[in-house]
């Protein structure tokens, strides 16, 4: 293999995650290659996202935050249980910050950072012959620079003692790579096969849309347990981005429900704290799992984000901790020397800056999941003084703020 086809950092998978730590090695001088099984045209997607406000400091220090369009924030966190008692609110003021986190559509985030990533590479390429975007810069052997290569679609991901090495399609032709470290930060499906993920299935399904309601309350979140499993409203515009988790067989007739009936039920489920429900958007639903792989590190390979877990939506959790993830694999990468990267040292380092965070966020999600989505009445009790015990001991309160907002590492 050439020595223009040798980097010192391959990261596979062009999205949030992968964008956030091409950004944060930017000026780091390593020869780093991205690859994007999409093209590089803007994204679409209708999606929304919740960030914590932790997310929104590293967006900041990437330089990327204040080019984000269409952001709505959360001062205020509600949080319930339907047909029992306790409650519990989280508040911006009583925390010292300015939001808890944020909403805002996954394209806005997804454009902002590939714009950013774009403007930083030397050379930039997808699937149509004339799209070479930037002019190209020097081979990847004289270090420094970032390569990004869209439509590359990637067939194989080998660990050795010394390298790692990439194969994928590109204009119908293959191509082969090497990196000294290959980080996979989307999907995780090219190791499962030899290292079989963790997974447990919730028997829920998540059903995603905008809707509109007669009082509106632009700055706060709801999150409301419920024996079938949690609902979220999380503000946005003229309304809320709604999550409502049920049922596999639930969820896909509540996609064919006309919108009258979607909007009654919603309203009896939820409650009238918003008032009535007016109007609903395209709904979508996906299945909802935990999705853990044992080891996130492997010779000359790590795993971020999804690739890494795949969490329950409840508490906002799992996209926040894959772009924990990157800041912290970048922080590691950028203490160790070129010549240690991707050896155990370096990978050992990086699992043990990320044990405490990753462990304790699963066990939290997983842990809210267990606990709220069921009907039995002894713990319908044991939740309701959780959540009052919560909301009046400050102390409790400023844990469980930080967790979300910083996760376990603070």
């Amino acid at each position: 293999m050439s020595r223009a086809n040798q980097y010192d950092i391959a990261i596979i998978g062009g999205g949030p995650v992968g964008s956030t730590l091409a950004l944060a090695l930017r000026d780091s001088g390593l020869s780093i290659c991205l690859l994007e099984a999409r093209d590089f045209s803007p994204s679409n997607d209708p999606r929304a996202l919740a960030l914590s406000y932790g997310t929104r400091l590293l967006l900041d220090r990437l330089g990327v935050w204040a080019r984000l369009p269409q952001v709505s924030g959360i001062r205020t966190i509600h949080i319930s249980q339907k047909q029992s008692f306790g409650r519990a609110m989280l508040r911006a003021d009583e925390m010292g910050v300015p939001a808890l986190g944020h909403v805002l559509p996954y394209s806005a985030l997804q454009n902002g950072l590939q714009a950013a990533v774009l403007a930083s590479a030397v050379r930039v390429g997808d699937a149509r012959p004339e799209s070479t975007l930037l002019p190209p810069g020097p081979s990847p052997e004289g270090g420094g620079e970032l390569v990004c290569i869209g439509s590359a679609a990637v067939t194989a991901l080998e660990t050795g003692a010394e390298v790692a090495t990439i194969r994928y399609s590109h204009n119908r032709v293959e191509h082969g790579i090497t990196a000294k470290l290959a980080v996979v930060a989307d999907g995780g499906r090219l190791l499962e096969a030899s290292h079989p993920p963790e997974v447990h299935e919730y028997g829920q399904s998540a059903v995603i849309a905008h809707v509109t309601c007669a009082h509106p309350k632009l700055d706060t979140a709801f999150e409301r347990f419920t024996a079938q499993g949690p609902v979220a409203l999380l503000p946005y515009h003229d309304g809320y981005e709604l999550v409502w988790t049920a049922a596999h067989d639930k969820a896909q007739a509540m996609l064919v429900w006309d919108d009258a009936t979607f909007l009654a039920q919603l309203h009896e489920h939820f409650g009238d704290r918003v008032g009535a429900f007016t109007g609903v958007g395209a709904r979508t639903c996906y299945p909802l799992r935990l999705k853990r792989a044992p080891e996130t590190a492997f010779p000359h390979a790590v795993l971020l984000g999804n690739a890494a877990q795949t969490l329950h939506p409840v508490a906002g959790q799992g996209f926040n901790m894959g772009i924990r993830d990157a800041w912290e694999l970048a922080q590691v990468i950028l203490r160790a020397a070129p010549e240690t990267l991707g050896s155990a040292a370096m990978l050992a380092d990086y699992q043990h800056s990320r044990q405490l965070d990753r462990n304790a966020g699963i066990r939290f999600t997983d842990g809210l999941v267990r606990m709220f989505s069921n009907d039995l009445p002894l713990l319908g009790n044991a939740r309701g003084l959780a959540l009052s015990a919560l909301d009046c001991v400050p102390l409790a309160k400023q844990f469980v703020a930080k967790r979300m907002m910083f996760g376990a590492n603070g």
